[in-house]
């Protein structure tokens, strides 16, 4: 059988923490952020983590 291919858009999305959860970035913070409050920009730097099925997905697309 041949070697499995890490989805290189899933490598360059998330992060695989030492504990083994999956992290991800938040979206709405690229650009139009005059108009959301600090507090909502803040709230948005903060990694996610993702749960789930959808961590399930992310790890075989990882190769994990």
């Amino acid at each position: 059988m041949p070697k499995m291919k890490t989805d290189t858009g899933a490598k360059k999305r998330f992060k695989v923490t030492s504990t083994g959860k999956i992290t991800r970035r938040k979206s709405y913070r690229a650009h139009l952020l005059e108009k959301k409050s600090s507090t909502r920009t803040r709230r948005l730097a903060q990694d996610a983590e993702v749960t789930g099925g959808q961590a399930r997905q992310i790890r075989r697309m990882l190769g994990l």
